[in-house]
């Protein structure tokens, strides 16, 4: 039924669960994976003082080396199942809206990702990504928990 499988992931256990689920998906039906992490760019604030400021560069090389370990995660789960798969990290302040892009770039049939579970308060000021997800995707997404 799908084809191209989007799974972005923050190196989290979740997201791990979500890798494997997509991996077992593709291999069994013939899909390949497009895998995605999202770094979050150095959040500046010119009212911080710059003694304690840490370098934006230095910051920035860092997330962007812990995004493509993420990515390399499912590169390697995919490779091991015989799976084709593409990587790509993207450095922004909207994970949603760039999960949302990659998918419509990739020409992706389903995201496969991980709800980090919270509820109530915590999830009214926090927001979720998922749910951003959720609720501006025009394709299915598979949610796992």
């Amino acid at each position: 039924m799908f084809k191209t499988i989007l799974v972005p992931t923050d190196g989290s256990d979740r997201s791990d669960k979500a890798i494997n689920t997509a991996v077992d998906y593709a291999r069994n039906c013939g899909a390949s994976i497009i895998g995605i992490s999202v770094a979050e760019p150095y959040p500046f604030s010119p009212l911080a003082e710059s003694s304690m400021a840490i370098d934006p560069s230095l910051y920035e090389e860092n997330v962007r080396t812990l995004a493509e370990q993420h990515v390399k995660k499912i590169s390697d789960a995919a490779a091991v199942a015989g799976v084709p798969c593409q990587t790509a990290t993207v450095l922004s302040f909207s994970p949603d809206e760039e999960i949302i892009t990659a998918a419509k770039t990739y020409g992706c049939d389903v995201i496969f990702m991980a709800s980090h579970g919270r509820s109530g308060i915590s999830r009214m000021f926090l927001g979720s990504k998922t749910q951003k997800v959720l609720a501006n995707s025009t394709i299915p997404v598979l949610v796992l928990r």
